[in-house]
């Protein structure tokens, strides 16, 4: 069987698997590495005992991404403050025209995800993101149907009492509420900022200590507005922001001078700013740039 075929499968399915890994790791360039560690797999595979492509390299990507995980939280045991995932930068923009894959890679799920084990977070994706069987699972995690079907149950009801109900993004209006509240930060005013702010508003940056960042989230309007004041006026010459749209969400990505200093998301629930999620760990954004075709199917 020729490696061109190999390709062909491979490249069709690609940001069906990308969307897989990076939702088990949370990490756009793990899973980039997770996918070309596959394709060196899978080039080797006699295609004629395949019976269904999707199937196989689904198993293949997610074994590999599991070994990842558990690899990366042993090295997180160290990690300086909160840890967030990867921001996405996404290839055609907004996925909301399918809600479910719109959720699955907001920030908000994304962060929900991370409190599962490796193979319940597994369960979860392939279950209820892509609709896998769970005799597809089970031989994916060499386990029982019975486990699995358990462990997704398990799953399925720990996800759904820490998220929050989700609402597709307005693009337009999302970043419109987003540069208002970062214009009338910049006055120095905190009251203004408290009518755009939800009362329960968090702040959560991810640094690993090698950039300045709240180690702890702040939380509540008051501490969240006082804060961002204070790092509108640390903004000096050469620093500026850009208007940026990641994990389906709008965001707001920090230059100095031409270096990427950090990307702060903002989730939005019915009118009123409800998560910023601020990403300074520098080894965290050497890849951000790089927009990600994503699929369910």
């Amino acid at each position: 069987m020729s490696t061109d075929e190999h390709a062909e499968r491979f490249t069709a399915l690609r940001p069906l698997l990308f969307t897989i890994a990076y939702e088990i790791l949370g990490s756009a360039t793990e899973s980039d590495d997770v996918l070309q560690e596959s394709y060196l797999r899978w080039a080797q595979v006699d295609l004629t005992r395949v019976r269904d492509t999707k199937a196989y390299l689904a198993q293949l990507v997610t074994r590999q991404a599991l070994n990842a995980l558990r690899s990366a939280a042993r090295r997180r045991e160290d990690y300086v403050g909160p840890w967030l995932p990867e921001p996405l930068l996404l290839d055609g923009g907004d996925p909301s025209s399918d809600v479910v894959l719109a959720e699955s890679v907001s920030m908000a799920m994304m962060v929900v995800l991370e409190t599962l084990g490796p193979d319940e977070r597994a369960v979860f994706v392939l279950r209820e993101v892509f609709g896998f069987g769970h005799d597809d699972i089970a031989a994916t995690l060499g386990k029982s149907v019975a486990a699995v079907r358990q462990m997704a149950h398990r799953a399925r009801a720990h996800v759904q009492a820490r998220r929050r109900r989700f609402e597709p993004v307005d693009p337009v209006r999302s970043h419109e509420l987003t540069a208002r509240f970062f214009a009338a930060a910049a006055t120095g005013e905190v009251e203004p900022l408290l009518a755009m702010l939800a009362p329960d508003v968090v702040w959560t940056a991810d640094s690993d200590g090698k950039a300045s960042a709240a180690r702890r989230p702040i939380v509540g309007a008051d501490r969240v507005a006082r804060l961002v004041v204070g790092l509108t006026r640390l903004v000096g010459e050469g620093v500026r922001l850009e208007p940026g749209f990641y994990n389906g969400a709008p965001a707001l990505v920090l230059y100095d001078d031409d270096r990427l200093e950090g990307i702060v998301l903002v989730e939005i629930t019915d009118g009123l700013i409800t998560n910023f999620y601020a990403m300074r760990n520098p080894e965290k954004l050497g890849g951000v740039t790089v927009a990600r075709e994503i699929a369910r199917t």
